[in-house]
């Protein structure tokens, strides 16, 4: 089913985590809204835990609450503004919401490692824009991820180097699921491009 006539649309913007998703959607100057804030709460009896560090496995799409997210990317489509959840991985939950706003922007940016899981569920609503895979060399997002982790303090640090090797091993698989689920892998120069394309996007919609 198709909602009818959405005012705005969204760029779904994945990749592996610290692979620079945030900083290139903050350069394209459109509204950004980060879809890692929509995890469960780590008390929540579905949640996946990691075999081997024996944490909350955040890689696993099951931590995150899809069908929240897109709820709420249909209503700043319809509306240009809702209430967002604010999480904070440190303790393992939703610790508060603000508004955010679209403004008059035709299109925002909806970016984060699970993004392209609701490629699908976007298209049926009506409020798909473009949906892209952000594709760099994993040994730098390794790298990116392990200082931005310790700078905010997400995990001890040995845990962080731990799961950090792991991902760097994984992030080919990390990609392709993604590309499977419809999003188009892209490199930091052709993100740039796409954004600043959608950017340019006028406000008539088809």
């Amino acid at each position: 089913m198709t909602d009818c006539s959405p005012v705005h649309r969204v760029v779904l913007l994945a990749g592996p985590s610290g692979s620079g998703k945030s900083r290139l959607a903050r350069e394209s100057g459109l509204p950004v809204l980060n879809l890692d804030h929509f995890y469960r709460d780590g008390d929540d009896p579905g949640m996946p835990r990691h075999p081997d560090l024996g944490i909350i496995d955040w890689d696993d799409p099951r931590a995150w609450d899809a069908e929240r997210a897109v709820e709420t990317l249909v209503q700043l489509c319809r509306t240009g503004s809702a209430q967002v959840p604010v999480y904070d991985i440190a303790h393992d939950r939703t610790v508060g919401a603000e508004p955010f706003s679209v403004g008059a922007a035709p299109v925002f940016v909806a970016e984060g490692l699970f993004a392209a899981d609701i490629v699908d569920a976007c298209k049926a609503r009506g409020i798909l824009a473009d949906a892209i895979v952000l594709h760099r060399r994993p040994w730098k997002n390794f790298l990116r991820r392990l200082v931005r982790d310790l700078a905010e303090h997400r995990k001890p640090p040995l845990t962080l180097l731990r799961r950090g090797r792991q991902l760097m091993r994984a992030e080919r698989e990390i990609v392709e699921r993604q590309r499977a689920l419809g999003a188009r892998p892209a490199s930091a120069q052709d993100v740039r491009q796409a954004l600043r394309d959608a950017a340019g996007t006028t406000s008539g919609m088809p």
